[in-house]
């Protein structure tokens, strides 16, 4: 009986020294799963120019479309693919619909030289803000637009400055609840993973923020948008019901949506 203890007892043990050290592996490499920015791609828009915003430890690069003095600036901050070309179409709306728009490209994506983390990003984010009249003299109200992972950014960004409004399209509340559904590991516990917790920066946001969602989301599912809604002061949830992670442009009343809350906040 003694001995069937002792051998469960070093079976327990064993289980929770391999747990440990996947756990602690995951730690290490997590940034690498969190930030996959495998291509170095750069922006080839008509009308859109590689810029460099200074007053951080260094430049920030940022591909800027200028639609001429005052008129509302669109600051688009990215998914994790982490090169700009990916999101060309979202580009080329904003352009069109005569705004000009600033997209902050990401440490060590899209030619971007640098290693990317939570940390620094968001230092990032706050120096193109700061520094924005250094591409833009003559810009209009500023609107931020986050995707995926850069509803982060978004978000933070707009807890921190004044802005006219924040759109986030398929934010998440917590990254770390992310990384720990689909790694078994409680990420959002452990020291030195990368938390991105956005809904305790969307408590702080007072501008007029959307929130889109498609409820097909299976990457980011959709009640992390309902959360974000919630929590936002003046958030307002858009639901998209055939929508997943990727195709929301394609999906009815997106476009709608989301030019109406441009229109209206950037008059504000």
């Amino acid at each position: 009986m003694m001995r069937g203890r002792c051998v469960a007892s070093i079976g327990v043990g064993a289980a929770v020294l391999v747990y440990a050290a996947y756990a602690m592996l995951l730690v290490s490499a997590h940034r690498a799963l969190v930030y996959p920015f495998h291509s170095q791609s750069t922006l080839d828009l008509p009308g859109f120019a590689r810029a460099e915003v200074s007053g951080g430890a260094v430049p920030v690069v940022a591909w800027v479309h200028d639609a001429g003095a005052g008129a509302p600036v669109v600051v688009y901050f990215m998914g994790n693919v982490g090169a700009l070309p990916a999101f060309e179409e979202m580009l080329s709306h904003h352009a069109g619909a005569g705004r000009s728009v600033v997209a902050m490209g990401y440490r060590g994506g899209g030619g971007v030289p640098g290693a990317p983390s939570e940390e620094t990003l968001k230092a990032d984010a706050l120096v193109l803000l700061d520094g924005l009249q250094q591409v833009l003299p003559e810009h209009g109200p500023i609107v931020l637009h986050g995707y995926s992972m850069g509803t982060g950014l978004a978000t933070f960004a707009a807890s921190e400055r004044d802005v006219s409004g924040v759109l986030l399209e398929a934010p998440y509340a917590r990254l770390c609840e992310i990384m720990a559904r689909q790694a078994y590991v409680p990420a959002c516990w452990i020291p030195g993973v990368d938390h991105w917790r956005s809904i305790d920066a969307a408590r702080r946001v007072e501008e007029p923020a959307l929130v889109v969602h498609g409820k097909l989301d299976s990457v980011i599912p959709y009640a992390h948008g309902q959360r974000m809604a919630q929590a936002l002061p003046n958030g307002e949830l858009v639901p998209v019901p055939s929508g997943g992670h990727d195709i929301l442009m394609q999906r009815p009343g997106y476009l709608e949506a989301i030019d109406s809350f441009f229109d209206r906040v950037a008059k504000r």
